[in-house]
């Protein structure tokens, strides 16, 4: 018997594997996004890592790529893995949205439900201790709140069994050079949280 979970076998619930829920999302036709992507952008990174980073959805070089954070975001981000001791490889990146919205505009509603599958797949299959939300955009939706990120992130937040720790996204910090010395403390903070085992 199949479920939206995962398999179900001898009475428990087996993650569904994440090369088998990237197939299922390259042929998504689930919203209207499907007409205008160039790719799907899955997720990509460690499949045992011990810290998913979720953003919103691709941009532009995402959707071109197929990968996330490729761009100026992306190499940012990858400074701040450094700051928390960790590299690229060893966590895995997804967006809430697998295609880029036009315009990269605020993701719909109903874009967010139907893609929603994809990445609660991911996290039951990658299991991480610790979900970083990038921004505001995830921040919300993976701790279903209306809180938002100024006071939020650094803060370490649970959402079932997961602990959360939201952090600016790193294009915000870019545009907004007030907020880099607020977010690369938040990753070293992150480094400390990994290095105890918290």
């Amino acid at each position: 018997m199949e479920t939206q979970a995962g398999k179900t076998q001898a009475g428990k619930t087996q993650p569904i594997p994440l090369d088998e829920l990237a197939r299922d999302a390259a042929a998504c036709r689930r919203c209207p996004l499907c007409e205008g992507r160039t790719h799907v952008v899955f997720g990509v990174g460690n499949p045992q890592a011990r810290v998913l980073i979720v953003g919103e959805a691709p941009g532009k070089n995402e959707d071109l790529q197929g990968e996330p954070f490729v761009g100026a975001a992306g190499q940012y981000l990858n400074e701040l893995l450094a700051a928390a001791g960790l590299m690229r490889q060893d966590v895995y990146i997804a967006n809430v949205l697998k295609c880029r919205p036009p315009g990269n505009r605020d993701p719909l509603p109903e874009e967010i439900e139907a893609c929603t599958p994809y990445l609660r797949g991911q996290t039951r299959a990658i299991n991480p201790e610790f979900i970083v939300t990038l921004g505001n955009f995830s921040t919300k939706f993976i701790l279903k709140t209306e809180v938002g990120i100024t006071r939020l992130h650094g803060t370490l937040q649970q959402a079932g069994r997961f602990k959360v720790f939201p952090v600016f996204h790193p294009a915000a910090a870019i545009y907004d050079r007030t907020k880099r010395e607020l977010l690369e403390q938040d990753f070293r903070t992150l480094g400390t949280m990994l290095g105890e085992g918290l």
